[in-house]
């Protein structure tokens, strides 16, 4: 008995993942995730050049990071509280993906006007992002995506959110990345056009995620 009260009641096993990583045979898999169809799936070579530029950006992002934050937005960027989820939808999509209105006035067209195209994922804004908003802005838009079209201001977002993720990711931001993979593997599913520009961002989107964050172990990526 005195012996079992010195013993400390949690004991953590320390663990090298790059000893067990040399000797995995198996590949991890995103469960769920619809099978491209004939034709859809990009090449191997593809996927590990879109993998080293996700790479790269990255690591510029990172490094880079404070510059772009104490860079002054514009005066018609107002950034949505973290808990406004309508707020940010309309901000990253624009009134205009939002409302579902299918094209732009005469008018509309003449200039860009933010509030109804949606803001650009400009690195000032997403520089200024936590980690906590990060991924509270990624799980409003997946679950946007979950029930719309995929758009491109959807898929420049989801790519620069994706870019920001710190690692070792949080269980619920693992998670998320999961089902936007297998959310983009469904609407992949339903595309007539394989050569379509939607085919190759949903591509894009699905390798990030089985190919960078699901097959590296969780450490930081070295700067």
């Amino acid at each position: 008995r005195i012996e079992a009260a010195r013993c400390p009641e949690v004991v953590v096993a320390k663990i090298d993942p790059k000893k067990l990583r040399k000797k995995q045979t198996v590949n991890i898999s995103i469960s769920g995730c619809q099978p491209a169809p004939e034709g859809y799936s990009p090449t191997l070579k593809w996927q590990q050049q879109q993998v080293a530029n996700f790479s790269a950006v990255r690591q510029s992002l990172n490094k880079h990071r404070n510059h772009w934050r104490s860079q002054n937005l514009d005066n018609n960027v107002t950034m949505p509280k973290s808990e406004d989820e309508e707020g940010w939808k309309k901000f990253c999509l624009g009134e205009r993906v939002y409302s579902e209105i299918d094209a732009l006035s005469d008018n509309e067209n003449l200039g860009i006007d933010y509030i109804k195209v949606g803001f650009p994922p400009l690195l000032s804004i997403v520089s200024r992002m936590s980690q906590a908003t990060v991924t509270t802005v990624l799980e409003y838009l997946i679950s946007w995506f979950g029930e719309k079209k995929f758009t491109p201001e959807l898929g420049r977002w989801l790519y620069a959110l994706l870019a920001c993720l710190e690692k070792p990711l949080l269980p619920e931001a693992h998670s998320l990345i999961r089902q936007l993979a297998r959310r983009c593997s469904e609407v992949r599913m339903l595309e007539e056009n394989k050569n379509g520009e939607q085919i190759s961002a949903l591509n894009l989107i699905i390798c990030l995620v089985s190919r960078y964050f699901d097959q590296r172990d969780l450490a930081d990526e070295p700067s």
